[in-house]
């Protein structure tokens, strides 16, 4: 086994009491060591010593068998809506960080289209899925949480401005890769903790153009680049890199600016403490009044009373 590879996958995934049908391997010293046999159950008291984010590791030959143990319990019968939401949301934050330390950009793209086609299908499947899901944020800044929460915020408020199937699987990828950019900025920038300085914010601006060429040179689609290349404008006509204003901004890019941002609002970091959703989105409204698409702000606030009411009925 000393050549095998493997995949990470969260403890909140898996199901006490329930026979597990893939090997799960715990890391020690730097190597894989085996923790519970394929067939084996995981007792209910052992989960209990465990964090929810804490991972296991299985073998990538039995990677489809993972995913078939996790498309069965998005069709069990007995979990609810808001369980479906965050199983589906914790399984794919493993997927969603290999994908974002996956130094093949074209495998990156390819993964990300069953991430977001598996978000959809929960849609069409569970109406009040994507409800629960956009109220599920860690509230932790990593890249690849804030880039999978900003793409379920974007599918969300799509959706709710009435976007078809493909439409949002467009605007889900182009929101995931929104800042893919950031791999070409200096990393002790982009995990610096504080403001940063001049001379580091105009590197840190640049990070929309280096998506854009990025995603061009693998022929990614022009919603897709848009994203990326454009959530940061301002209706006002003073965001970067073009100043470009209203109308001029590409339709998902307006969304991905707003969603974008209620992540970092609604986000703890070392040098702010998180916003509650409505104050985040107030905060958009009065303090920062002016600068995204006033309908689809207004559409936030509709996906903002539907996480109201799933809560307050779950």
């Amino acid at each position: 086994m000393e050549n095998t590879s493997y995949f990470k996958i969260r403890v909140s995934t898996l199901v006490p009491n329930s026979p597990t049908t893939f090997d799960l391997f715990i890391q020690l010293h730097g190597r894989q060591v085996l923790y519970l046999r394929a067939g084996d159950q995981l007792k209910p008291e052992k989960i209990a010593h465990l964090d929810r984010a804490d991972v296991f590791f299985v073998p990538e030959e039995q990677r489809q068998a993972y995913k078939a143990f996790i498309f069965g319990r998005l069709n069990d019968s007995e979990l609810n809506a808001g369980e479906k939401a965050s199983l589906l949301r914790e399984s794919s934050l493993t997927l969603a960080e290999e994908i974002f330390e996956q130094p093949d950009v074209s495998r990156a793209l390819n993964d990300s289209k069953e991430l977001i086609e598996q978000f959809i299908t929960f849609m069409e499947q569970e109406p009040e899925g994507m409800t629960h899901l956009v109220g599920l944020s860690s509230h932790d800044f990593y890249t690849y949480n804030h880039s999978l929460d900003v793409s379920i915020y974007s599918l969300g408020l799509g959706s709710v401005v009435g976007y078809s199937s493909e439409e949002l699987g467009e605007l889900g990828r182009g929101a995931l890769f929104h800042d893919i950019g950031k791999r070409n900025v200096d990393v002790e920038i982009i995990c610096k903790k504080g403001p940063l300085d001049d001379i580091e914010w105009a590197q840190m601006q640049k990070h929309p153009q280096f998506g854009l060429r990025l995603l061009t040179d693998y022929g990614c689609s022009e919603a897709m680049r848009a994203c990326c290349f454009e959530h940061h404008e301002s209706f006002l006509g003073n965001g970067y890199p073009q100043r470009l204003s209203g109308q001029e901004i590409h339709p998902m890019a307006r969304i991905v600016a707003i969603t974008d941002t209620y992540d970092a609002l609604t986000t703890k970091r070392s040098y702010n403490q998180p916003m509650s959703p409505a104050d985040a989105l107030e905060f958009m409204k009065t303090k920062l009044a002016g600068k995204y698409d006033p309908d689809l702000l207004d559409a936030m606030y509709s996906v903002l009373f539907r996480m109201r009411e799933a809560g307050a009925a779950s």
